[in-house]
Formats: structure tokens, sequence, C-alpha cells
């Protein structure tokens, strides 16, 4: 697999083009970027996949035990922003997942989002990476990079977590950061990620880096592509039991996701 793939090799003007973001490339010297501020009123699916549903037959419940169903109309575009709604009615709860699978896939770089949490007991939003050969190369061997982890029972925390072969599930490869009042406003969330070591920000204040003495598949499957995902989960193992229903609906909202680097 090449080491870096990003289908659908575009430049987009913001004064020339409505409703896209720039994504480019060049060969010569791998030198790459993405970035999408969602402008308009609508996903950009040349970027973004929805997943959908609740991850039956396969993964139910994604893996966790979530209770939400994913829906495209949890999924909204509106002022600039990417807002993932997560709400209740009488038959259950609903929320959103993007993903750039097989889209915008990628190997080492710096990758930012800049969002505003939702607030409740039982809400888990979260801004992450899988490694793309998840399909043939099953969880945890593909590797994942939690860039961003909140869980709404925990209030001013914010986990940072790499998950390996090694290291997976309540994985010892993480940090938990207490920062006063990060439920307020908008903040940046950030990796640089590299050959010998990924990084990770909170309003570019150094949080935790993850750089193993000895790197082989075990310990280190992040030498090679990676796509990016972001969802508000419900409950599960993480972020519940237990779900406040009084706080529906609510709003994680991205104000704009960011890639760069070089091989």
């Amino acid at each position: 697999m090449k080491l870096l793939k990003l289908i659908v090799l575009l430049v987009f003007c913001f004064s020339c083009k409505e409703n896209q973001d720039n994504k480019k490339l060049s060969k010569a010297n791998d030198v790459f970027s993405f970035t999408d501020q969602f402008k308009g009123a609508q996903l950009n699916e040349s970027y973004w996949n929805y997943d959908l549903g609740d991850g039956c037959p396969n993964l139910c419940g994604w893996g966790n035990n979530e209770r939400q169903i994913y829906t495209k109309e949890n999924v909204s575009v509106k002022d600039g922003n990417l807002i993932i709604t997560a709400t209740k009615d009488s038959t259950g709860y609903y929320s959103g997942k993007i993903t750039t699978k097989d889209k915008i896939e990628f190997q080492y770089g710096t990758v930012e989002v800049r969002a505003k949490l939702p607030l409740g007991s039982g809400l888990w939003p979260a801004f992450w990476m899988l490694g793309s050969d998840i399909d043939t190369n099953t969880w945890p061997a593909c590797g994942e990079i939690d860039i961003l982890e909140y869980v709404g029972k925990m209030p001013n925390q914010i986990h940072t977590t790499l998950h390996t072969p090694d290291s997976y599930g309540k994985s010892v490869n993480t940090k938990i950061s207490t920062i006063e009042d990060i439920e307020e406003g908008f903040h940046n969330y950030k990796t640089n990620w590299t050959k010998d070591s990924i990084s990770f920000y909170v309003d570019d204040n150094l949080v935790y880096t993850f750089s193993p003495d000895v790197k082989n598949e075990k310990t280190w499957p992040f030498d090679k592509p990676f796509y990016l995902i972001i969802n508000l989960a419900i409950g599960g193992n993480f972020g519940g039991p237990e779900v406040d229903d009084s706080i529906f609906p609510q709003d994680f909202i991205i104000d704009y996701v960011k890639v760069s680097g070089s091989n």
C-alpha cells in the first residue's frame, strides 16, 4: 500500500467555489494538506462517509455496548460548523458518526480539530483515527489514535490514547488531562505523528507523548496510512452505563479539521 493515499486530488479556492474546502497533494516531495471548514449547507461526501445504524450484526453497540443509532439526520452543517446532535425519543437514542475511510488516508503529519464539547452524563464525543487496513488487519492490530475523547460523567477531563496489539481497551498508553472549564467554548485538539513518536496537544499545550523504546507490530502499528473519525456516542463501556435523559438534545460542534505533513 502506498505510504500516502489521498483520493479525490483537488485544490479548492474559497473565493471561487462555495461549499468546498481545500485538499492538495504534491507528489514531488510528498507534502500534503487537507482542510475542511464545513462551508455550505451539507457534508462534503467527497471527503466524508456516514457510518449508520447500531453496528449490528457484525459489531453490535459498535463494540462498546453503546446505545445510539447513527443516522444522517443527526449530522448537519450550518454557519461554518459541523454539528453532530445527540437526541432521544420514545424508541431510543440517536447520534452521528462520519469517517474519511477510503477518501482521506495519510501517514504521518499534524492533525487538528477545533471543537466545542457537548455536556451531560452518558455522552462520549471523540475525534480519532484508525489504520486503513482495518478490513484485513482487524482492531487492535490496525492501530488506533485517539486525539480527543471526553466523557460527560467526568467533567474537565480530556483523554488521549493509543490502542495497539500490546495494549488496548483500557490501554496503558494514555493520558487524562484535567483542564478547568474545557467545556466552555471552542478548544483546539491536535496530534503530531511522526515515525518516531505521537504527541498530543490541547490548545497548543503538550499533554502526552507516546514513543515506545521498542517499535514493532505489537507496540507501534503506526507506520501506515490512517483515516479520520468524528462521532458522538451515547452510553457504552466508556461513556455510560448511566445516561441522563434530561440533557437531550446535545451538540458536538466542529469548527474545522486540518491535516498537514510530509513523508
